[in-house]
């Protein structure tokens, strides 16, 4: 009975110093490295091209929101004043145009014939008055003076004639074609500034252009929205991925295109992931120091792993934890 007891004790200090010593080993074996990430996902921001008074906000946070519904409007009575301007002088250019495509009125060409007639009437009258004159002078009548005048005053008479001729023809023939060339682009040019105006205009209703959920309202009704500011913050969730922050001497665990299982507690589930984009960190948020003796130092990679499947569940802000082998 004596022996068997000393067997038993002798067998149980050879359990207890296998365990102490497994558990020597365990705890000098290198363990998994444990990593955390968070998902993103793609964000737009909603914004116009012109600045103005916020009107409405038709949405709110948490919304779901779809490609080409309204998300905001707003009041600018500077850009309706524009347009009417710019209306203004498109009607006035097409005017323009008109005319010169439809030369004078018949009105303006009889107009330009009398005086042309008068003009020749007046001529002839002086014509005829300095023959007599020159007639009186040949036989010592008058002057040498007054010849010469009449004589001026005919050719003076002549030129009128020629110029009333001229507008004449010219009220006849209409516009020249470089003058249509002129007015027709002069209307094209009116029409594009209607149509720039009018975009501006359609830009105070402001649609969303892709399917997506409303993650923030920055500015209500009311509020003056400067050109290009987001309005409203949009995410697309279902455009969704995973951004882990590596230690360069843990990248070897990471290959593009190459994919892995990490678990996310929100989901309290594993999900398999691709890896998609690795790039450095800046300086400031990577930079870790060494020891001396190794004479390098260690940056930190970002690393972008997107769903191998659709992960409607997935949120912004979500953690995921991976183990990697030590």
């Amino acid at each position: 009975m004596k022996r068997l007891t000393q067997c038993l004790l002798g067998l149980l200090a050879l359990v207890i110093i296998g365990a102490i010593a497994w558990g020597f080993y365990q705890a000098y074996q290198p363990q998994p490295v444990q990593i955390q990430g968070q998902i993103d996902a793609q964000q737009y921001s909603i914004s116009s091209k012109v600045g103005g008074r916020i009107d409405e906000v038709l949405v709110r946070k948490g919304d779901r929101v779809t490609k080409g519904q309204h998300i905001f409007t707003l009041h600018s009575p500077e850009i309706e004043a524009k347009l009417e301007q710019a209306v203004a002088g498109q009607k006035a250019a097409g005017a323009m145009e008109a005319e010169a495509r439809s030369g004078a009125r018949e009105q303006k060409i009889r107009a330009a014939k009398d005086k042309w007639m008068k003009a020749r009437s007046a001529a002839q009258l002086a014509e005829k008055t300095y023959r007599r004159i020159n007639n009186l002078y040949n036989d010592g009548v008058i002057s040498e003076q007054k010849r010469d005048e009449a004589k001026t005053q005919w050719h003076a008479a002549s030129y009128t004639e020629s110029a009333a001729l001229q507008m004449y023809h010219l009220a006849k023939e209409g516009a020249r074609k470089e003058t249509i060339e002129a007015a027709s682009e002069k209307a094209k040019a009116a029409a594009g500034q209607v149509a720039e105006v009018q975009a501006y205009a359609d830009d105070t209703k402001i649609a969303s252009w892709f399917n997506g959920e409303v993650s923030q309202v920055l500015l209500h009704s009311g509020e003056l929205a400067p050109q290009g500011f987001p309005v409203v913050t949009v995410i697309d969730t279902s455009d969704t991925w995973a951004v882990f922050n590596v230690r360069e001497d843990r990248l070897s665990h990471f290959k593009k295109g190459e994919e892995f299982t990490a678990f996310v507690p929100a989901l309290k589930r594993d999900v398999t992931f691709r890896v998609t984009h690795i790039a450095v960190m800046g300086d400031f948020a990577t930079w870790r120091s060494t020891d001396a003796s190794q004479g390098f130092d260690l940056r930190t990679f970002e690393v972008e792993a997107h769903p191998v499947k659709p992960e409607p569940e997935l949120r912004m802000g979500m953690s995921v934890a991976l183990q990697l082998a030590p």
